[in-house]
């Protein structure tokens, strides 16, 4: 198991944020955050308050995942939570870790249930590539190369401090 700087990857992606939309995402701008459940919304949460946004969205994949009859729901998850319009809005649809995408195409399929977006903009904190669907992050705090049997696994400390750690999956 090794250890990735997550607070460094967190304070590029948001720079990358502030010099797409400035130091404040204001509500009449049009562009709102939402964040995949569980370490999208982590970041969602602290990226409003660092940009000052008014609020966030919570997005729940689970019920359009192509796995979820296998998988189900998630006992803890937090439902789709949207406090903003979602129709003609630019949405910066934020996540942990980019992999094959199946997971922001379910995000997409969730939040196309509450309207038609003007724009959905994608805002990772790491890519780990391996891609199985074209989706592509806008905004991305770095690309991490990992070995095919690992997992990234972003952590929340008690200071609010992120931190990402790897796990061997099994074969």
């Amino acid at each position: 198991m090794r250890s990735i700087d997550a607070e460094a990857l967190y304070h590029a992606l948001a720079d990358q944020l502030r010099a797409a939309y400035g130091q404040t995402l204001a509500a009449d701008d049009g562009a709102v955050l939402a964040g995949i459940y569980s370490g999208g919304v982590w970041l969602a949460e602290r990226l409003a308050k660092d940009l000052n946004a008014p609020s966030f969205g919570v997005v729940n994949v689970a019920l359009h995942r192509d796995d979820y009859a296998k998988k189900g729901l998630h006992s803890q998850a937090r439902p789709t939570d949207l406090p903003f319009d979602v129709n003609g809005r630019r949405i910066i649809l934020i996540d942990d870790v980019l992999s094959t995408g199946r997971t922001v195409r379910a995000a997409i399929n969730e939040l196309y249930d509450y309207g038609r977006p003007a724009a959905i903009e994608l805002a990772v904190l790491a890519d780990r590539g391996g891609r199985e669907m074209p989706v592509a992050a806008r905004f991305v705090g770095a690309t991490v190369e990992l070995q095919a049997n690992e997992n990234l696994v972003l952590s929340r400390q008690e200071s609010g401090a992120f931190e990402f750690t790897t796990e061997t999956r099994a074969h």
